[in-house]
């Protein structure tokens, strides 16, 4: 019981940690994960140096965006969920 009630606080602060730190970010990541394969060809994008295009061409991990100044080929990854969905509001 003594050895329970020394482990006791290291336990509720990994709880703690979990919930409010560890928990939080694997949902974003999946959340990113599936904003990435929802993508499709015409859709208008920011990417996370914010460069503004549209999608013309996807393949596995990377996707080609027509800009201003030509066409650009970048990772998936590249791409910004939360400033694409603001652009899709406007």
């Amino acid at each position: 019981m003594a050895q329970l009630n020394q482990f006791l606080p290291f336990i509720l602060m990994f709880v703690v940690i979990y919930f409010f730190m560890i928990r939080p970010q694997q949902k974003r990541a999946k959340q990113e994960k599936e904003f990435e394969n929802s993508l499709k060809v015409g859709d208008k994008i920011i990417t996370k140096s914010g460069l503004h295009g549209k999608v013309v061409e996807l393949a596995e991990t990377t996707v080609v965006i027509e800009t201003m100044a030509g066409k650009l080929k970048m990772e998936r990854s590249a791409i910004s969920m939360e400033m694409s969905a603001s652009l899709a509001k406007k």
